[in-house]
């Protein structure tokens, strides 16, 4: 997803609340370009835009799903998450696991807007991450 301004120039992400997308995590480095910021574009098809701080329960869920999380890969630069680790999460399967109630809690900062997309605003808010957390 690429959003432009109204002079038809590419602007910089943004997150839900419209402000500049914050930096989701640098240690694990997340992030679909592995910048530690949940940016997204054409080449992510996962649309890996919401920071999570994910949770034993959510973690569980997905690998039920299909999407190992825990296991370390190492050829693809991937540690292994554990709870507590803040990551960029695909949208749609944030969707899923709000659904099911196992969705682990969102950094709304860090989440970009085309998260909207899947979830709105009122949702992720119900697991808005608080800033000493």
């Amino acid at each position: 997803m690429t959003f432009y301004n109204g002079n038809g120039k590419k602007r910089p992400a943004r997150n839900v609340l419209g402000g500049d997308l914050e930096t989701c995590s640098m240690k694990p480095l997340t992030g679909f370009y592995r910048n530690g910021k949940c940016d997204t574009g054409p080449q992510d098809a996962g649309v890996h835009t919401v920071c999570t701080k994910v949770t034993k329960e959510f973690l569980d869920f997905s690998v039920a799903q299909g999407n190992d999380l825990v296991t370390p890969m190492p050829a693809f630069n991937f540690p292994g998450l554990k709870p507590g680790d803040c990551w960029c999460v695909c949208a749609a399967r944030w969707k899923e696991a709000y659904n099911a109630g196992a969705a682990p809690l969102v950094k709304l900062e860090a989440t970009h807007e085309g998260t909207l997309r899947y979830a709105t605003l009122e949702e992720l808010k119900e697991y808005a991450l608080e800033e000493e957390e």
